[in-house]
């Protein structure tokens, strides 16, 4: 029996646990140390929590401590692993309620870190009511704050899929909000131009102030933030939210091979350079189908992918990984947009040699008055192979599955010709006989 140590118990973290739990009952010693006092809290539904879209945070959970004991695991939450001495197998762990400090042996260390919010070094990043939303505890006293009558003006700093779904939040709660960023447009790193465009209009027809462009500079305020400071101009606030981004948590990763910025390289298996030390989520590399190369994704989905695949091969079974599209998708009041693969944009900073395919139409017959909305999509592929490197569609109605199927044309190498005679079903109560997606690949160059 071997003893596996698994730091972390978010998204990737619960994945592994309850893989090798699952699958291989009884057949290894699991230990967990997490350093906060919940697990698989799903980040992504804060801002329905925050915008009063749900009831409660309650519902955002989809495991517990309990619920992984009871399968067999030993678990520590509010423990925190300060140090990985990888030669004698060893982790130095501190107990964050006690102070109590404390060394732990392992077979087998499955590191799942995390990451964290990227927060700027400028005057004033600590006063009152500057906000990170990334954790349980962070969307709880946001919320509470959000109670009280002097908070009317809300500044988001960062309009990434975070930053605007929390504008959209803020907005609900009847609060005046702005929302900053050095790009010129919002969700720049998924969408091209005419994508984003339909998001800035969006966000603008529902009373949301937009600036692009600015970087912030300062927090102004005697106690607390009444003013933030970019480099053109200074706005009045009762509120910063921080969302500038994240970075990979690779405080353990000294003596492990690491991606160009500070994740943990991991192979297809989810092993780390050193032997017996693997790492999942968003502390690690992914392979990114659409490049064919080690990229750094960061989603919820590849975090669990990468525990189940990690789950297996700690516990003797050889699993690869199959790689990654980055497939997100972001709905704003109305407004649907979903993604897989790069955008022309990402493409081109890459120096590939694409073309693209735009089409834009109804989703189902003229005839039908109801329900029925334009679709825009556009289609990048390899100007020369002409496989399918990414796919981007935005509507006000649901076009999620359709991404789905691009995210495993990319996956299976499919190309733009295969995908034009790819069999589609017909009927007026979803789609039109040429629809969207096929008129897209027939119309491709």
């Amino acid at each position: 029996m071997s003893k596996i140590i698994v730091v972390g118990a978010n998204h990737a973290g619960t994945a592994c646990i309850n893989t090798m739990l699952d699958h291989y009952p009884g057949a290894n010693e699991v230990v967990v140390y997490d350093r906060n006092s919940n697990i698989s809290f799903l980040g992504c539904g804060m801002a329905l929590w925050i915008g009063r879209q749900i009831e409660s945070g309650d519902g955002l959970f989809y495991a517990n401590p309990e619920i992984l004991e009871k399968k067999g695991a030993k678990i520590f939450m509010e423990h925190e692993v300060v140090k990985v001495d990888y030669n004698s197998k060893k982790v130095t762990v501190k107990n964050l309620k006690t102070n109590e400090v404390f060394e732990d042996s392992y077979d087998k260390l499955v590191l799942a870190t995390g990451s964290t919010p990227i927060i700027p070094n400028i005057p004033g990043i600590h006063l009152k009511n500057v906000q990170l939303v990334k954790l349980y505890q962070n969307a709880q006293e946001v919320i509470e704050k959000l109670n009280q009558p002097d908070i009317k003006k809300v500044a988001v700093v960062g309009a990434g899929y975070i930053g605007v779904e929390l504008a959209e939040a803020f907005e609900r709660c009847g609060k005046e909000v702005t929302m900053i960023d050095l790009a010129p447009r919002p969700l720049a790193s998924y969408y091209d131009p005419e994508f984003s465009q339909l998001m800035e209009d969006n966000l603008a027809k529902h009373g949301i102030k937009q600036v692009y462009g600015q970087s912030v500079k300062e927090m102004k305020g005697s106690d607390k933030v009444e003013a933030i400071v970019t480099d053109h101009e200074t706005m009045e606030t009762d509120m910063v939210i921080l969302c500038i981004g994240f970075r990979p948590n690779n405080i353990l990763s000294e003596g492990l091979e690491t991606f160009k910025n500070g994740a943990i390289s991991v192979d297809l298996h989810q092993e780390t350079s050193v032997k017996d030390v693997y790492a999942i989520g968003d502390c690690a590399t992914v392979f990114d189908n659409a490049t064919q190369q080690k990229q750094y994704i960061a989603l919820a989905t590849n975090a669990v992918r990468s525990g189940i695949v990690a789950g297996h091969n700690v516990c003797g079974t050889t699993l690869a990984s199959i790689g990654v599209q980055g497939s997100n998708g972001i709905n704003i009041y109305e407004l649907k947009m979903v993604s897989t693969g790069i955008c022309e944009t990402k493409a081109k900073q890459l120096g590939l040699n694409i073309k693209t395919t735009t089409f834009e139409d109804l989703q189902k017959p003229e005839f039908m008055k109801h329900d029925n909305h334009k679709v825009l999509i556009k289609i990048v592929y390899d100007a020369e192979t002409r496989v399918i490197l990414g796919a981007q569609i935005a509507s006000e109605h649901d076009v999620s599955m359709a991404i789905h199927m691009f995210s495993l044309a990319i996956q299976e190498k499919v190309t733009i010709d295969r995908l034009a005679l790819t069999d589609i079903f017909f009927l007026p109560h979803f789609n039109k006989p040429y629809n969207y997606i096929t008129m897209a690949a027939l119309t491709a160059k």
